[in-house]
């Protein structure tokens, strides 16, 4: 019984020859008007037949309203008297039947709407899908359910389960076969992206060697000394693939061979960034981009915070999450407090910055200010005090720029440090003497007294970099002669704390630095990253 389907298709007259088998087979079993009784098969229907009956010949899906004839497709003919798992083989030499034709009519797949999701077998084909017709197992099509339950009684719903047993697919124009071919794979894309770090899974432990670094352990025993310039790339890591956002060296001086990196591909990175320049163990805690992370001063936890609005405590030996809790706004910055390892700061793109107690998992205390956002968060006095720096700028003065809190009482102490009309994205500490850095976006290094009522340096001004909107972090030597500190051009730059010269430029990165970090044992190691994904350590 040969089938005619009515089709409007002027694109390609090629690809009607190459797919004419295919659609020829999925549109035998649509256009009849027989009904098969339930309980019997095609081959017992009609045994008293003649060969060469007159078959059905009216096909209102090859004719338009006023009786003219619609472009044809050439079709080859298949055996109608041969089961319907046959149909999808190649013909085979039998008598050709007759089917009763008193049963009532069955409605036509051609008249039932598609549904969105369904994917037709050209476009499976534009997809690189292999199919086999002795092989293909699909699942149940979506429409088969759908015409199921349009068709009443016993009779349709034993033609349907026939047709989805065989996978039948209404006839797709080739733009819209196109067009859904190229919607499945960027459907696909996105799902593969987003299970691509699973967010929230159990990190494994971290792989590290229970020995000291051979390069740390002889200067374990001997104080600092000088602080060397670093002149060439030790390692180059590039293992992120999105923007990194900080770095920092563990603080345990005998594993400070250690690095953690911070990105926002949702993950944050542990590398052996001394001995062999491998990853260790990557972590992917987060659903967003992780803006912040920081090494417990143990050494042996690692707090984060992203955009996900969570905060995790992962311990690195085990690999168990020891604490998360969940916040009412995007993590942008976090410190823990310097004498009480068990609280911590944090601050977002929220007007309130909020201190949390690991040991209960829930906030102690806020700290309120008529701002946005947090850019950095800077403990002095041993944790009594701590300074904010916010996004809070006037014409006329920058008051609330970097705000001093007290720890324990909630209380602002001041608000009027910055006068400059400049917003802070970064704060670092001098480590011997009473003073504290200010990143600016004026494109240069502030210099202010730690103690109230903190004031800002005129005399000395770090200049010759570029902010240009970055969070451009800076960092002193653990002797104190040194600052470091990144570019948006991609340089690294290095000044003289004393003098405000420039000691040295370092052609550091592609595009902007945004991180910067010395080791705190070896006097000639610095690590830098940038928004570009790539970290390089220096000697």
């Amino acid at each position: 019984m040969a089938s005619l389907v009515a089709y409007d298709d002027s694109e390609s007259e090629a690809e009607t020859e190459s797919m004419g088998s295919i659609n020829a087979v999925s549109q035998m079993k649509d256009t009849s008007d027989v009904v098969k009784p339930p309980g019997q098969d095609f081959a017992c229907e009609a045994p008293g037949m003649m060969e060469g009956a007159a078959l059905p010949t009216k096909h209102r899906s090859c004719e338009d309203p006023a009786g003219h004839c619609l472009p044809l497709v050439r079709l080859w003919r298949s055996d109608p008297g041969s089961c319907p798992s046959q149909r999808l083989q190649w013909p085979r030499t039998e008598p050709d039947v007759t089917f009763p034709t008193d049963k009532p009519p069955r409605p036509s797949l051609w008249t039932s709407h598609t549904p969105a999701g369904h994917v037709p077998l050209a476009a499976a084909r534009f997809s690189q899908v292999k199919l086999s017709w002795g092989t293909y197992n699909s699942p149940e099509p979506s429409f088969c359910a759908q015409t199921k339950s349009e068709t009443p009684g016993k009779n349709g719903n034993s033609l349907q389960r026939k047709r989805c047993e065989d996978c039948i697919v209404p006839y797709t124009p080739k733009r819209l076969r196109q067009s859904q071919a190229l919607s499945t794979e960027t459907g696909k894309s996105k799902d593969v992206e987003a299970q691509g770090p699973s967010a929230g899974r159990a990190p494994a432990p971290l792989c590290v060697a229970p020995r000291v670094s051979e390069f740390i352990q002889p200067y374990l025993d001997s104080q600092y000394k000088e602080t060397t310039i670093p002149r060439k790339v030790l390692f180059h890591l590039r293992s992120h693939r999105g923007p990194v956002n900080s770095i920092q060296w563990c603080p345990v001086f005998a594993k400070s061979h250690m690095l953690l990196s911070v990105s926002m591909d949702k993950t944050f990175k542990v590398w052996n960034a001394v001995d062999s320049g491998r990853c260790l163990q990557t972590y992917s805690l987060h659903s967003e981009a992780v803006r912040a992370a920081r090494w417990s001063p143990c050494g042996r936890r690692i707090l984060s915070g992203g955009f996900d609005f969570t905060l995790h405590l992962t311990d690195l030996e085990t690999g168990t999450p020891l604490f998360s809790g969940q916040s009412d706004f995007r993590i942008t910055t976090l410190k823990f407090h310097p004498k009480d390892h068990s609280l911590f700061v944090c601050g977002g793109f929220h007007p309130e910055v909020k201190a949390w107690d690991i040991r209960t998992g829930k906030v102690v205390r806020s700290y309120k200010a008529t701002i946005q956002q947090t850019l950095d968060i800077l403990f002095l006095q041993e944790g009594s005090e701590f300074l904010s720096s916010t996004d809070a700028s006037s014409r006329d003065s920058a008051d609330r720029t970097i705000i001093a809190w007290d720890f324990r009482s909630s209380a602002k102490i001041s608000n009027q440090i910055f006068h400059e009309r400049y917003t802070c994205p970064s704060l670092a500490l001098h480590p011997r003497e009473p003073v504290f850095l200010a990143q600016t976006n004026g494109n240069y290094l502030a210099l202010f007294s730690a103690v109230w009522p903190y004031r800002m340096s005129r005399r000395r001004r770090y200049e010759g970099h570029k902010v240009e909107g970055y969070s451009v972090g800076c960092e002193c030597s653990p002797d104190g002669d040194l600052l470091v500190t990144g570019s948006a051009d991609g340089r690294v730059l290095l000044y003289s704390f004393r003098t405000a010269s420039r000691a040295r430029t370092l052609p550091g990165h592609a595009q902007a630095c945004v991180g910067t970090a010395f080791h705190p044992v070896l006097p000639s190691v610095l690590a830098t990253c940038s928004w570009e994904g790539d970290i390089k350590i220096w000697h």
